[in-house]
């Protein structure tokens, strides 16, 4: 057992600059030996450039970084990892078809008369994942295993070259309950063997279970680190959103002023609707004129939840009903010709397409519902174009402007005319207002309610609460892959969706 409150790792005035882009202010980051710190932060929080920097990825701009009271400069993770800080992502960046004895010394097998020693190989490798409580045939492919057995494969990978530092990125956004609870053991059993921890995750409930101290970062800016046992989950929520709760309960006045609930008819229910390791099943209810939206922090299931209603993910349970009528195997093809139209989160790699003209952009969903045999001529096209343009101020030299030049809130609002374009009774809007500017993210907020007292049914997803509040008739919370409540209209406030969030 490790000495208690030894620290190995020391980060202090972590600057890192970006061009346009100030991605670390000061941050600090401490870590003790035989302890699991939890690393915490919304996207963009500046967790992500924290790691790079300690692990030689990327360098600093100004800053320290001391481990076991000597200054280090990590100049590549292959260096980090020789200074003892090793790093396993939430992607296994592993051979899948070499065994697992194999993936575990790649690089450094041990060899008699010139050759590979498999049988010490294969002993050893059996004897690393022994210490760690797991026994599996070593000589097997590691694409045999499980994602769960993969993760420990790498962290034995870790441990083989005498890791000190163990940071595990999102190690569970794969992962069942079991196999987490699993992976949870290992850690546990690392921790007693002196191994320092930084566990990233989204999951607020697995911080509270397995971590000892909370480092929170917000907008590249250190927000403070506290000791788990002492910090209530709402204050943890809150610290990470950085909203205070007076300010939620503002919009709560605002959104009752610019939003009334009136019944229309049920157009989308989704019953029992899950995949496995993506949702667990949920009921959901969508009315014409209504904005229902999702909140939840990152990773709790809101984009997983959307991709099954439009069929870009297949539902292991639940049935999707369309007007009352069931709706075998929904696909993207299906949801659009019901007049389904879906806005992604990422612009960039599943919305726009960055090589083709804005024109050709805003006709892709219409010729895709209408066919290639009724194929929209140059003029029809360039009429349609132009509409979108002048009603959504999409800033553009020309509708012939290729969609890579133009910023990225007009590259958004590009997508949302793609979409419009079809007349959908059912618009999915996945994080609308990311990375772009104030004023055109008010522009798309209020073309939201614009487009609900047209009588759509719309579905709003984002990380930004007060937008969720001001825009939604009402609020579906979601939290580790679960949706655990509904708010109405009455229900919603600053308070109720924050504990909502937290949980108890």
């Amino acid at each position: 057992m490790a000495e208690a409150n030894t620290t190995i790792l020391t980060m202090r005035g972590i600057n890192k600059t970006f061009p346009g882009v100030k991605a670390l202010t000061d941050v600090d980051l401490s870590l003790n030996q035989g302890e699991i710190h939890a690393l915490l932060g919304q996207n963009g929080a500046g967790k992500s450039t924290l790691i790079k920097v300690l692990t030689g990825a990327e360098q600093a701009d100004s800053g320290e970084i001391i481990l076991e009271g000597k200054t280090i400069h990590p100049r590549s993770p292959q260096h980090a990892q020789e200074l003892g800080i090793s790093t396993v992502y939430q992607e296994i960046n592993l051979c899948p078809n070499l065994s697992v004895a194999e993936n575990i010394f790649i690089g450094r097998e041990p060899r008699k008369l010139g050759s590979i020693h498999w049988k010490v190989i294969e002993r050893q490798a059996a004897e690393i994942l022994q210490t760690m409580g797991i026994e599996i045939d070593v000589t097997q492919s590691l694409e045999s295993y499980s994602i769960a057995i993969q993760q420990m494969v790498a962290i034995a990978r870790s441990l083989q070259i005498s890791a000190r530092i163990l940071i595990l990125d999102e190690p569970t956004s794969s992962l069942d309950e079991d196999e987490t609870s699993t992976l949870f053991n290992v850690m546990k059993r690392l921790k007693n063997d002196g191994i320092g921890i930084i566990f990233i995750t989204h999951f607020i409930d697995q911080v509270y279970q397995i971590s000892d101290r909370i480092t929170i970062l917000r907008n590249g800016r250190l927000i403070g680190e506290y000791e788990t046992s002492e910090l209530p989950r709402y204050n943890l929520v809150s610290l990470m959103i950085g909203k205070k709760l007076e300010n939620l309960d503002q919009l709560t006045e605002h959104r009752n002023q610019v939003l009334q609930r009136s019944k229309h008819e049920l157009v989308l229910e989704g019953r029992r609707l899950g995949a496995a390791g993506k949702i667990e099943p949920f009921d959901l209810s969508l009315y014409a004129g209504e904005v229902v939206g999702f909140a939840g922090l990152l990773g709790s299931g809101r984009t997983e939840a959307a991709r099954l209603l439009f069929g870009l993910d297949r539902c292991d349970s639940g049935m999707i009903f369309l007007d009352q009528q069931p709706v075998k195997s929904m696909t993207p093809g299906k949801a659009i010709k019901f007049g389904i139209a879906f806005c992604p989160e990422d612009r960039k790699e599943n919305g726009v397409i960055a090589d083709l003209t804005v024109r050709e952009n805003i006709i892709l969903a219409l010729q895709t519902r209408l066919g290639w045999f009724r194929f929209l001529n140059r003029k029809q096209q360039e009429k349609l174009t132009s509409e979108f343009i002048d009603s959504l101020f999409i800033q553009t030299p020309s509708p012939n402007q290729l969609v890579r030049n133009l910023s990225g809130g007009n590259q958004q609002k590009v997508i949302l005319a793609r979409w419009l374009a079809i007349n959908p009774r059912i618009l999915i809007l996945d994080e609308p207002t990311r990375g772009i500017d104030i004023g055109t993210k008010a522009e798309i907020q209020k073309l939201v309610l614009d487009l609900a007292m047209a009588g759509k049914a719309i579905l709003f997803i984002s990380s930004e609460l007060e937008e969720v509040i001001r825009c939604s008739h009402r609020i579906k919370v979601l939290r580790g892959r679960q949706m655990v409540k509904e708010l109405t209209a009455e229900e919603v406030n600053g308070s109720s969706v924050l504990t909502a969030i937290a949980g108890s």
